[in-house]
């Protein structure tokens, strides 16, 4: 077996369900990833495989995600944020750990760095978690109608794992909850609240369900955040839009790993 491959993989119970999760082993730097909203740990492939046997590398599929991971009565932030814990716990990880996440999972990411500086070695947020007002009532119509429109395709694609296990309905909940966390009255005191070394990795462009320079709009917010916050800073802007970042941008996902690592401080 290669130092990359699974050296643990199973299911792991956490209140009313159960996630899939992988662990490469080894006594290399934890890193923990946080997948996109809607997002398999398959996104994190290239990542992983950049980063090497230099890390020891734990992903998870959230409640109702990946082929495998379990529908639940909770979908809510909060219960993925006591799903990192849950899936730490479970596979012993006692000292600190990197954390990483992208999109959704980089509100995870800079969440649990805020909350958790004793346990964190540092953050990598990827193309997510800007302080931005965007969710008003008419974002909320427009995002019930993309999940309802998707729906079709959504559940064609539910048994291979590609889409969530959740109704257009849920998803769109998970969705307009994540803007309410967004509003910079919420998001912001989280961002200057955090210790530890943090450093983004931004797209550039629209994606999927965004319309003109509105996710430019957002990004720009990380301006303000890096004035306040000297733990923060914005490690690269990439050409690669939302969608694709961690595929074609995994290089410089990885580099930030690595200097968030080497300027963090770990128990050994």
């Amino acid at each position: 077996m290669n130092a990359l491959e699974t050296a643990w993989s199973g299911m792991v119970p956490v209140e009313d369900t159960a996630l899939y999760v992988t662990d490469t082993g080894g006594d290399g730097v934890p890193v923990i990833y946080c997948n996109g909203q809607f997002a398999t740990i398959g996104y994190w492939k290239n990542v992983v495989e950049a980063l090497g046997d230099g890390f020891r590398h734990i992903n998870f599929d959230e409640r109702a995600r990946g082929k495998k991971s379990l529908k639940s009565a909770d979908y809510s932030f909060e219960a993925c944020m006591r799903d990192i814990d849950a899936v730490l716990e479970a596979r012993g990880v006692t000292g600190k750990v990197l954390i990483v996440g992208w999109s959704y999972g980089a509100f995870l990411a800079a969440t649990w760095a805020s909350r958790n500086p004793e346990r964190c070695i540092g953050a990598v947020p990827v193309d997510g978690a800007e302080p931005h007002d965007w969710l008003d009532d008419a974002m909320e119509v427009r995002i019930r109608k993309l999940f309802k429109r998707l729906a079709p395709i959504t559940t064609i694609l539910r048994p291979t794992g590609l889409t969530p296990k959740l109704s257009a309905s849920q998803q769109a909940d998970c969705n307009i909850e994540l803007g309410k966390i967004s509003r910079k009255a919420n998001l912001g005191p989280v961002l200057d609240a955090i210790t530890v070394p943090t450093r983004y990795v931004l797209a550039s462009g629209a994606s999927l369900g965004s319309k003109g320079d509105e996710q430019e709009q957002i990004r720009a917010a990380m301006g303000e955040v890096v004035e306040r916050n000297p733990n923060i800073e914005v490690f690269a802007k990439v050409a690669s839009n939302h969608d694709w970042i961690l595929k074609k941008d995994f290089k410089a996902v990885a580099d930030a790993v690595r200097e968030v690592a080497d300027l963090g401080d770990r128990d050994k």
